[in-house]
C-alpha cells in the first residue's frame, strides 16, 4: 500500500502535471496528438492556482483542475454555489493505486469548505470507468446539463453532479 499525498503542486510537480494529463488523454484514445485542447492540458501554468497533484514520494501519480466559483475553467458549474473539476488525470503506469479518488476527493472537500452546495463534472460518454469511480463517491448523471463543445460538434460531454 503506497501513501498518497494530495496537495498544490511545485513548479516542476506542476510541469509534469501537464506532461502526465496529455499523456493520459493520448493513452486513452480521448486525444490527437496537436488537439487545441492538447495545448490547454499541458498549460498547467495558466491555471496553476487550481491545479491539485496526487503524489507518492516524489512521483506525481495524477493531477485535477479544480474550479470554484469565479473559476474561468469552469464548463458546467454554473451558480455561485459550485465548484467543478476538469481534466482529472493518471499517469497510466500508476492506475488503480488510488490516486483518482484521492483527487476527487480532494475536490469534494475543497467544495464543503466553500460551503458549496454541489461539485460538477462533465465526462466522454465511452470514459465509464470513470464513471464508476464518480458514482461510488455519490455524483449522479445530471443530462440537463449536457453539452457540446463550439469547436467539437460531433462531441457530447455528459454532466455529473455531486451534492454536498
Amino acid at each position: 500500500m503506497i501513501t498518497i499525498e494530495v496537495r498544490r503542486p511545485d513548479a516542476a510537480e506542476l510541469h509534469a502535471a501537464g506532461r502526465l494529463t496529455v499523456a493520459a488523454y493520448v493513452a486513452d484514445g480521448h486525444l490527437e496528438p496537436g488537439d487545441d485542447y492538447g495545448d490547454w492540458l499541458a498549460d498547467t501554468a495558466a491555471r496553476a492556482d487550481d491545479v491539485v497533484v496526487a503524489t507518492a514520494g516524489d512521483e506525481v501519480l495524477g493531477a485535477v483542475t479544480w474550479c470554484p466559483p469565479g473559476s474561468p475553467h469552469r464548463e458546467v458549474a454554473q451558480a455561485d454555489d459550485e465548484g467543478e473539476f476538469r481534466a482529472l488525470a493518471v499517469d497510466p503506469e500508476h492506475r488503480g493505486r488510488g490516486a483518482a479518488r484521492a483527487l476527487v476527493e480532494a475536490c469534494l472537500q475543497r467544495g464543503r469548505e466553500l460551503g458549496l452546495t454541489s461539485v460538477w463534472l462533465c465526462s466522454l460518454a465511452e470514459m465509464t470507468k470513470a464513471h464508476r469511480l464518480y458514482e461510488s463517491l455519490g455524483f449522479q448523471r445530471a443530462p440537463e446539463r449536457d453539452w457540446v463543445p463550439h469547436d467539437a460538434p460531433d462531441l457530447v460531454l455528459l454532466a455529473f453532479c455531486r451534492t454536498l
